[in-house]
């Protein structure tokens, strides 16, 4: 989560429960359109990216089509392809390549020409890329590619991470309007409550304040690349508040060492990387915390 939030004032005192939300949430699509500059028919929204995920594959995959996800990444995109009844592949071309940018676990970030040449890769082999770029904020906005029109791409933004409000569950995503028509039609009636649209039309408000909360990750993310050199550790180079760092040893046992020093750090075995943790960029006092947990762990 983003360490270094701005202040987004919402006590909803004004959120009438006594009455559903507008279904097609046509003020919270204004509101997104106007700071991303996107038409609202383009425009989908969810409760939370894992169900915009999960309603996605459904929609645009058929039973044994092929979907390219290359690990490690977000388990949830083989997940929801697999129930749409998809094959998962990876390394090679299929019906729909799905891309964390910035990837999760690892924090790379693939660069807006890079991303752009993958689309057009895509198009000239008739398949289509869902990009999700639920960490943008907190890495780079200016590599997003929401701003770009294309039949065969699909790209998935969140608001919790970048403030710090999991609990609230919206996520939203950009696309071409028939295919935005067709996942508006398949969720769920009223899938974001009115809580979540109501702190989302607040925290839009100050969407640009989010530069700063970037600008202070680099920086504490700078710090914490040379501690662990200090350490000897590996790591990735990660653009984003948290770093995948490879210990050479089980990961699961050092999370549990960890643990008894009062610091809780991502297990990665998940992802398949049994000998590898992240760690969140964090303000300075508790990155310290973690460095000090870390070093009594290896030792």
């Amino acid at each position: 989560m983003n360490p270094f939030l701005p202040p987004v004032p919402c006590d909803f005192g004004d959120v009438d429960l006594c009455v559903y939300p507008d279904d097609t949430y046509s003020a919270l699509k204004d509101k997104i359109g106007h700071v991303f500059s996107r038409p609202t028919d383009e425009i989908c929204v969810g409760n939370g990216s894992a169900e915009l995920i999960r309603v996605y594959c459904n929609v645009v995959l058929s039973p044994n089509d092929t979907v390219r996800i290359d690990p490690p990444t977000f388990g949830e995109y083989g997940l929801s392809a697999k129930l749409a009844g998809a094959n998962v592949v990876s390394g090679r071309d299929a019906d729909l390549r799905i891309i964390c940018n910035p990837n999760n676990p690892t924090g790379i970030l693939r660069s807006r020409d890079e991303m752009l040449a993958l689309l057009d890769d895509c198009t000239k082999k008739n398949s289509r890329l869902f990009v999700d770029e639920a960490f943008m904020e907190l890495a780079a906005r200016n590599e997003s590619i929401s701003d770009i029109r294309s039949d065969d791409l699909f790209v998935m933004r969140s608001i919790t991470k970048c403030f710090s409000v999991p609990g609230i569950r919206f996520g939203f995503g950009f696309g071409p309007a028939d295919l935005i028509e067709k996942i508006e039609t398949v969720r769920t009636p009223w899938t974001v409550n009115a809580f979540a649209e109501a702190f989302t039309m607040r925290a839009l408000d100050h969407y640009d304040d989010l530069v700063l909360s970037a600008e202070k990750i680099s920086a504490e993310r700078e710090w914490y690349f040379a501690r662990l050199t200090e350490l000897d550790l590996s790591f990735e180079p990660s653009s984003v508040n948290y770093i995948l760092v490879h210990l050479g040893r089980n990961a699961s046992e050092f999370t549990e060492s960890m643990l008894e020093h009062g610091v809780l750090v991502r297990d990665c075995t998940s992802f398949g990387l049994l000998e590898s943790i992240r760690i969140s960029v964090e303000t300075r006092e508790k990155n310290l915390r973690v460095v000090e947990a870390l070093s009594a762990c290896l030792r």
